[in-house]
């Protein structure tokens, strides 16, 4: 008699699942299969995808993906923390972990990619297109190839279509592209000596001002601060809601302040060190902690604010109370014109005494 605890389980393998006698073997819902974020596509795309197995980190697989057949390598587990950062990420399945014989057709497909691209690179060159070729990207399973360009102007390839086509015998995708999306299929390291943001982590590319550089104390040289792409490095965002936050609750150039060492006028601000370069009324510059700040006399002035009604300027004020500027900035020209008109009158009235006697 066959015991009560092994009623229900097959002794074919340890991950058979559990059945009722005399039934068939009960199938997992989609809805409880596990769920991976996995990197696929020269572009680094991220899918969310469902396998029937347990993965790890890293782990190379072949997917199924609205592209087709795809070669994609496993990040992490699609929590719903994860499952928040993305943007309406594709979806897909994990067909298999990836296997020798895969690795060896990638290598294949990425000679053939190489050879294309020079095809391709030579067509464009015969029928005068205005568009530079960048990429050539040969989907695992062969569904289709991805050709990715830039070009400033709308491009009628649909004859180059044809002609592709009708060269590789596959589905030809067209993909225009910008800089940074250049930068990130092709370039390797930054500045830093690590491997560029774009194609490592980042999942979009957020926009990037020189207010940010400014902030945080970094060089205005366009040649220091810009990366691969010729456009400013994505890491000056990183830190940048970090030094505004801390910014605003530091007291802003130009504001008087009374510190435990007395009254001062704050110079410069020391963000992420939560200093403050003051001046004292001794003339003494000290570099004290935000802390030491008792409170606040007088706000720094805005540009946009007009002076108080006192009118009266404060010695300790800073130089750009100077005196303002006339309504009108009259051109030399225009200068000389009042004069020039005076002297055109007298002359007229020193020919014409008559004139000067009839006033009299």
């Amino acid at each position: 008699m066959t015991p009560w605890f092994k009623i229900g389980y097959t002794a074919q393998s340890s991950n058979s699942m559990p059945t009722i006698p005399g039934s068939s073997l009960i199938s997992v819902p989609n809805s409880f299969m596990p769920k991976y974020v996995v990197r696929c596509g020269s572009m680094r795309t991220l899918n969310v995808l469902q396998s029937r197995d347990q993965l790890l980190r890293s782990t190379r697989v072949i997917a199924r993906t609205p592209r087709g057949l795809e070669y994609g390598e496993v990040l992490c587990e699609a929590t719903p923390q994860a499952l928040q950062s993305m943007n309406n990420p594709p979806n897909g399945t994990v067909q298999r972990i990836a296997t020798p014989q895969d690795e060896n057709e990638l290598l294949r497909l990425t000679r053939v990619a190489r050879d294309e691209f020079q095809s391709c690179k030579s067509i464009i060159r015969e029928m005068n297109l205005e568009m530079d070729l960048v990429d050539l990207e040969h989907v695992f399973g062969g569904e289709r190839v991805v050709i990715y360009y830039i070009s400033e102007d709308r491009i009628d390839f649909r004859d180059l279509v044809k002609r592709l086509a009708h060269e590789f015998q596959t589905r030809i995708e067209m993909k225009q592209i910008g800089v940074r999306d250049e930068a990130k299929l092709l370039a390797d390291y930054g500045d830093c000596g690590k491997p560029v943001c774009c194609n490592t982590h980042l999942i979009q590319m957020p926009p990037v001002s020189m207010r940010m550089a400014k902030l945080q104390k970094a060089t205005l040289d366009p040649s220091k601060i810009s990366g691969r792409c010729g456009r400013l490095k994505c890491c000056l965002r990183y830190e940048y809601d970090t030094y505004e936050e801390i910014a605003r609750d530091l007291p802003s150039p130009g504001t008087e302040v009374v510190t435990q060492q007395g009254r001062a006028r704050v110079l410069g601000q020391e963000v992420l060190a939560k200093q403050l370069l003051v001046q004292m009324e001794d003339g003494r510059r000290i570099v004290i902690p935000s802390t030491e700040v008792l409170s606040l006399i007088r706000p720094a002035k805005r540009k946009s604010e007009p002076h108080p009604a006192d009118n009266s300027p404060d010695e300790s004020e800073p130089a750009d109370l100077a005196p303002p500027a006339p309504d009108r900035d009259f051109s030399p020209a225009e200068k000389q014109k009042p004069a020039e008109q005076n002297s055109i009158e007298q002359n007229i009235v020193e020919q014409n005494p008559e004139n000067q006697n009839n006033g009299q």
